[in-house]
């Protein structure tokens, strides 16, 4: 039972990784799409800005979701005599359906690997909660923004 956990928390350090480049990265470019914008006395933000920005992030942590659900769909096919899943398409379904923690049921693993699916639905919890933050951090700015320019009119 060692090995599955110790393999869940090597994959969830790695999907950590992977989304804590994933933000990092889209917040710079945020940031920078920030600083090029000229202010806009007494008018708010511009609406379709506003829209591009709240659209362009959905899709970078969804972009970033599905990476982190084939990397862990990659791994189930790596256990050896794990023999629930058979194909890419089976091991994604799968993946995805954990990640989310939807768990519908209709796949499960039997034996100790159980214990690795578990850990990438915490996993999941984890970065879908981190995935929130963001963007109701993004919101938050806009909102704020969008507040004091009505403030000074």
């Amino acid at each position: 039972m060692l090995k599955p956990i110790a393999f869940g928390i090597a994959l969830t350090i790695a999907t950590v990784g992977i989304h804590a480049v994933g933000t990092t990265w889209w917040i710079r470019r945020l940031q920078r799409l920030s600083e090029t914008q000229p202010a806009r006395e007494n008018t708010g933000p511009n609406q379709f800005l506003v829209l591009k920005i709240l659209s362009s992030t959905a899709f970078v942590l969804l972009t970033l979701h599905i990476l982190e659900v084939a990397v862990w769909a990659i791994a189930y096919l790596a256990i050896p005599n794990l023999e629930t899943l058979n194909s890419l398409e089976e091991a994604t379904y799968f993946s995805t359906v954990t990640f989310t923690t939807l768990g519908y049921g209709d796949i499960v693993i039997d034996g100790p690997w159980r214990m690795f699916a578990a850990i990438q639905a915490m996993a999941g919890h984890l970065i879908f909660g981190w995935s929130t933050a963001l963007l109701f951090a993004v919101v938050q700015r806009i909102w704020s923004e969008n507040h004091e320019s009505q403030l000074d009119s």
